[in-house]
């Protein structure tokens, strides 16, 4: 039985994306506890290590899973997309949850942790477009930004909870505990966050766009290979626009934290990055609302080109030694990246025409913040490593903010005023 309503349809869609992000957040504040369960070694720090290889994992898979999942929702509907994604990224995050360890069951355990991120990588790929294109298609034409603006904002504030869920039980238990058992209960929030969010996607009709797709028999029959032949300046537009978003993403969710860290607390610097990603939270409705109003164009553009200009003395400030600066270069940064993270939300789904918009934007979206933005903090830390400075990984930020703002500047064309059913969008930049 159906039953879409506004509200149904916001929830449902956002639920899956906050599954998604807050295993993202789980995991990377118990990689050191899974490094001793699932690879223990004399060097804590290979342990270490190797628990953020299997976390790398999911991001070589996301490709995979956008053009997977991406393929599902324009040849059967966005619905399966969304239903068939929060099932795998529940599913395997709970069977994380239920894992024996390494003393338990041998290389087994690695093993199967391994294969479980893929699957988390799958689905993730075609999470974030789905859940984009659901929402995007059924808004008002004038409030499409501020609409898409709730999956963004849904990542940043589950992002926040599964950090502050484990720092609270990391105090609420005796490290021997969090290694026993402790670091499986956040892992286990997925199970019911998933059969929710599963009941409510089943629940809704398809989107009106995908409703006129079928009504006039035009859902294409290798959706993939169309986009790819027809839409290559698109996807690559699109892979541009993934690119620099999820570079400045990981850069406030994760490098943020570790830079500050190093020569000082690391519960200090968490809290102090889940604070800077409440203020990214409310930004992120403010971004899509004056998108509405202004255009998709000068938001993105500028939010490029805000990273450029920015890195440097935010990256000065988080690796001050001062908290109080530290927050405050990261909720500076969390300005254009608000207005980044929103704009790949709303911006890849009105670049592509309806025939091929889920796998198009999937896979230039996954190819973008998977390989490309997923490795941002690994080469940032090797850089600040490397050079001992703080400029070396701000002026690799700085770098693709310019390089893709200048791009974006020739080729990104204005979008908010595209009918989502148009047959093939022109991608002409227009001022």
């Amino acid at each position: 039985m159906s039953s879409t309503t506004p509200r149904s349809v916001v929830v449902a869609t956002v639920i899956g994306n906050f599954t998604e992000w807050f295993d993202f957040a789980v995991y990377g504040a118990v990689a050191i506890t899974l490094g001793r369960v699932f690879f223990p070694s004399v060097d804590p720090t290979a342990s270490l290590l190797a628990s953020l290889g299997v976390f790398g994992v999911a991001f070589v898979f996301r490709p995979l899973g956008g053009a997977v999942l991406g393929s599902i929702g324009d040849r059967f509907g966005r619905r399966v997309a969304l239903s068939a994604a929060v099932l795998g990224i529940s599913g395997a995050t709970t069977l994380i949850a239920l894992l024996p360890s390494y003393a338990a069951i041998g290389i087994a355990a690695p093993v199967l942790l391994i294969l479980l991120r893929c699957v988390q990588g799958i689905s993730a790929g075609g999470e974030w477009t789905s859940a984009s294109a659901f929402l995007v298609e059924y808004a008002p034409a004038g409030r499409r930004g501020a609409r898409a603006s709730l999956v963004s904002a849904s990542g940043g504030l589950a992002i926040v909870v599964g950090t502050v869920t484990v720092l609270a039980l990391e105090a609420l238990l005796e490290p021997a505990q969090m290694q026993a058992w402790g670091w499986r209960l956040p892992f286990l929030l997925a199970a019911p966050l998933g059969l929710v969010g599963l009941y409510l996607r089943l629940r809704l009709d398809e989107t009106p766009v995908y409703q006129e797709l079928r009504r006039n028999d035009d859902v294409p029959a290798r959706p993939l290979r169309e986009a790819l032949r027809t839409g290559r300046r698109t996807m690559w537009i699109a892979f541009a626009c993934a690119s620099i978003t999820g570079v400045g993403f990981y850069y406030l969710a994760t490098y943020f934290a570790n830079a500050m860290s190093v020569g000082g607390s690391r519960t200090t610097a968490l809290w102090v990055a889940s604070v800077a990603l409440l203020v990214y939270v409310v930004l992120c409705p403010l971004a899509g609302r004056l998108s509405d109003r202004i255009g998709r164009r000068p938001v993105y553009i500028g939010g490029a080109l805000g990273h450029a200009v920015l890195a440097v003395p935010v990256l000065y400030l988080v690796g001050s030694g001062s908290p109080t600066l530290a927050l405050l270069g990261m909720c500076l940064f969390a300005v254009p990246q608000a207005g980044l993270n929103v704009m790949s939300s709303i911006v890849l789904v009105e670049l592509f025409p309806a025939r091929t918009r889920s796998s198009g934007a999937a896979l230039a979206y996954s190819l973008g913040v998977g390989p490309i933005a997923g490795t941002a903090p690994l080469v940032a830390a090797a850089l600040a490593a490397g050079t001992g400075s703080t400029v070396a990984p701000a002026l690799y930020l700085a770098g693709i903010a310019l390089v893709v703002g200048l791009v974006l500047v020739k080729v990104l064309p204005e979008t908010a005023h595209r009918a989502l059913s148009d047959a093939r969008p022109d991608v002409r930049a227009t001022a």
